[in-house]
């Protein structure tokens, strides 16, 4: 039995019981609508709202992109799961790198009359952090713009790789390759560490570098005893007043990184992943521009890609949402 309740801009869905045994089934958020906080940026996925004293309410709704185009139809339990991934890693990586959440109950920072429930397992209470203007990218393997880059000069980010190379193929050792943060709807571009210097500072780029490759190296090992090949990863850092680095943003989610399963890894392929390709795929097929808007996505594209995330959580995480 469900019950659904419309509120301004949002469409959300909730069990009317628990789920005996596992997490209950996942509520459904395409825009979060929360009278009386201040609404500081509505991104592709994310809406970030401002708290004052120096704190934020990052809720991850379910809303989908690709091509850079935010698609109509929402993967129901999308947000729900990707902040479940990141809050398991930001606390399976706590001794190596500090980050952003305060520990803060979402459920006390909500206006009054909003069902807790619709936003309890999506929403983070975090630190109002300055970000450090670059991405951090570390890549395992060869693949996506990394290996564009490597067929054209047999380099990424201005690093020099063994010849031969083959799609996918494992590097001799992980490799920090920043790019810049372009501006919604844009493109980011890979950029060398003298550039990334340049943006941040020779201190700062030298922390985010070393951060990002002790991450990366620790949560690829994870992953593979769970038997999943993490090719790649993107990384987001801010730093507080005391100019002390933090980990921020969503953490080692299916959607800012390219987790493999270990069994239908091939090199020479570009090997499936637990992410939106699913719906990327189907996306190719159509007569569509890649301009807004975008398509209306079939049931099961959008059943198809919510087991996918739901698979990497449960394997990842141990957490099953339904």
């Amino acid at each position: 039995m469900y019950r659904r309740a419309f509120i301004a801009g949002a469409i959300a869905t909730t069990l009317a019981g628990p789920h005996e045994g596992k997490t209950p089934l996942a509520t459904t958020l395409l825009s979060s609508d929360l009278p009386g906080l201040t609404l500081r940026h509505r991104g592709k996925v994310r809406d970030v709202y401002d708290l004052g004293d120096e704190r934020l309410l990052i809720v991850a709704t379910d809303r989908l992109s690709a091509f850079d185009v935010v698609l109509p139809d929402p993967i129901p339990g999308k947000g729900e799961m990707l902040c479940q991934i990141s809050n398991f890693w930001f606390a399976h990586t706590a001794a190596l790198m500090p980050n952003h959440l305060t520990g803060i109950d979402v459920a006390s920072v909500l206006p009054e009359g909003v069902d807790p429930a619709l936003y309890a397992r999506r929403s983070v209470v975090t630190k109002k952090l300055k970000p450090v203007p670059i991405e951090a990218i570390a890549r395992g393997y060869i693949i996506g713009s990394g290996w564009k880059d490597y067929q054209r000069t047999g380099r990424v980010s201005g690093i020099a790789l063994p010849d031969g190379l083959r799609q996918a193929e494992k590097l001799p050792e992980p490799i920090f390759t920043p790019s810049t943060k372009a501006a919604v709807g844009a493109h980011d571009e890979n950029i060398d560490f003298d550039t990334a210097v340049k943006l941040a500072g020779a201190e700062l780029a030298e922390q985010v570098r070393d951060a990002t490759l002790r991450l990366y190296k620790h949560a690829a090992a994870h992953a593979a005893e769970r038997g999943i090949l993490l090719a790649d990863t993107k990384f987001e850092f801010g730093t507080d007043a005391d100019g002390r680095l933090y980990v921020m943003d969503e953490m080692l989610t299916p959607d800012s990184s390219r987790y493999w399963p270990a069994d239908e890894y091939e090199v020479g392929t570009s090997p499936p992943s637990y992410d939106k390709q699913i719906v990327r795929d189907y996306l190719e097929t159509l007569d569509w521009d890649k301009t807004p808007p975008g398509p209306r996505l079939p049931p099961e594209v959008i059943e198809r890609t919510r087991a996918r995330y739901a698979e990497a959580l449960q394997r990842l995480a141990g957490i099953s949402i339904d």
